[in-house]
């Protein structure tokens, strides 16, 4: 089963930048659309940005929209999530998470995911 591990979560300070990793393993990452997801304390989960398998696509909730960049390096098996200006209610645990249908577009509905890793804790605090 394919397995998806992420890093580079931490504490930040608002305004700060965060580059999130995800590497996955046991199966080709080029096989795979690839989303990042994230919990808040309390709230549900929420999709932030994905990737189509090429990189060719990307797309980003509104939120994420001119702070986060999604990309990938499919011969490292490794994708990314840069996240900058960080907020406050940035504050959660991130989840990368693998979608291994064969739509031409990435989509950031976790219902099309079907591996996911532990996720990596991000706060945002002074």
């Amino acid at each position: 089963q394919l397995q998806l591990v992420e890093s580079g979560g931490g504490l930040v300070q608002p305004g700060g930048s965060l580059r999130l990793s995800c590497v996955v393993s046991r199966f080709p990452l080029d096989h795979y659309h690839i989303g990042w997801f994230r919990q808040a304390p309390g709230k549900e989960r929420e999709g932030l940005s994905c990737i189509s398998r090429s990189g060719g696509v990307t797309n980003y909730v509104d939120s994420a929209k001119g702070r986060f960049t999604i990309s990938r390096e499919n011969d490292k098996n490794t994708a990314y999530l840069q996240m900058n200006s960080l907020k406050p209610e940035d504050t959660g645990i991130y989840y990368c998470a693998a979608d291994p249908s064969l739509f031409s577009e990435c989509v950031t509905w976790s219902m099309r995911y079907d591996f996911w890793g532990r996720g990596t804790q991000v706060t945002v605090s002074s």
